[in-house]
């Protein structure tokens, strides 16, 4: 591989950090190899939530 190519794991990588807006992206090396990409999303909720009990 010479310096102007990428590993195509890196190109997973940008494209699961371009994907999402919050959240992470774990990389898991293996004996010096990547071997796994987990990407979690969170959603972020704004506002208090509303709570409805039962009246008698």
């Amino acid at each position: 591989m010479n310096k102007n190519e990428t590993s195509p794991w890196l190109d997973l990588v940008r494209q699961k950090i371009e994907a999402i807006r919050f959240g992470s992206v774990q990389v898991v090396v293996h004996e010096g190899r990547v071997t796994l990409l987990e990407s979690t999303d969170k959603v972020r909720l704004t506002g208090e939530p509303q709570l409805q009990t039962a009246r008698p």
